[in-house]
């Protein structure tokens, strides 16, 4: 007889261990956003959810360099126990040229950085793989793509102009007029630089506001979310942030209040 119990949901990639991200420093704030560090609990593998955000990253996980594309929806990596992930999550317009490759061939993948032809891959897995702890490999991390993008080109300002319209909520009925293009030239930008069209970006960047909205006030009412996040109403809400994260906004209010409280 089947049992009645429903399973337990998956956890925020936030909950599941030690996360911690900053500012890079300046030399590489052109080509990334942020650098982080993930170090998993030990015990039983959890079901860990990463959700979509619009970016791209580039990862040192057990001894090699990895780019995690974008996601439209969340994935379920599996990812041992006890184990550090570090990461640096592209600026917008920023992955395409240092990665020679456009994100719509990416997208949902993760895919080793020797297998997208940088030369330098071999050179920095063997730095990184004499590291003798996390600390010193973020430390060399961040000098090695210090020295990696010295060279590269500036990030693509239509790409940065996009984003940031996704990301504040403004209508984009303008954006085509201040980037001088047509509707099927931005489409083709988007996907070109973050995989999907400018709805679906819009659509994650909405979703990311939800989750800011909740790690900074895990009392507010979820009708309140809603509206301060930018949907339509609360089963817009409900709806959407399932579709991203198989997650209900109640649990992710939970599972964030509870980060909040042990940080």
């Amino acid at each position: 007889m089947a049992s009645g119990r429903r399973k337990d949901p998956a956890l925020l990639a936030a909950r599941a261990g030690r996360y911690r991200e900053h500012a890079p420093p300046p030399a590489l704030r052109r080509h990334f956003s942020r650098l982080w560090s993930h170090t998993l609990h030990d015990g039983p593998p959890a079901r860990v959810a990463i959700v979509p955000d619009g970016y791209c990253d580039l990862l040192w996980i057990d001894g090699r360099l990895v780019v995690a594309g974008p996601d439209r929806a969340a994935a379920f990596p599996v990812i041992r126990p006890g184990a550090t992930v570090i990461g640096a999550r592209f600026a917008p317009g920023a992955a395409v040229p240092w990665l020679k490759t456009p994100l719509s061939a990416l997208v949902g993948c993760s895919v080793p950085l020797t297998d997208i032809g940088r030369k330098d891959t071999a050179e920095f897995e063997a730095r990184l793989g004499d590291c003798p702890n996390p600390s010193a490999a973020m430390a060399l991390f961040s000098r090695l793509l210090e020295e990696a993008t010295r060279h590269e080109e500036e990030p693509a300002r239509d790409a940065i102009v996009i984003f940031a319209t996704a990301d504040s909520a403004r209508p984009a009925s303008g954006l085509l007029d201040r980037l001088g293009m047509s509707e099927r030239q931005l489409r083709r930008r988007c996907h070109h630089h973050f995989g999907y069209g400018a709805k679906t970006l819009e659509r994650i960047r909405r979703f990311q506001r939800f989750l800011d909205l909740c790690r900074r006030s895990g009392t507010m009412p979820l009708a309140r979310l809603a509206l301060e996040a930018g949907f339509a109403d609360q089963p817009h809400m409900t709806r959407e942030v399932g579709e991203l994260s198989t997650l209900t906004p109640a649990v992710i209010v939970v599972q964030l209040s509870m980060r909040k409280r042990a940080d």
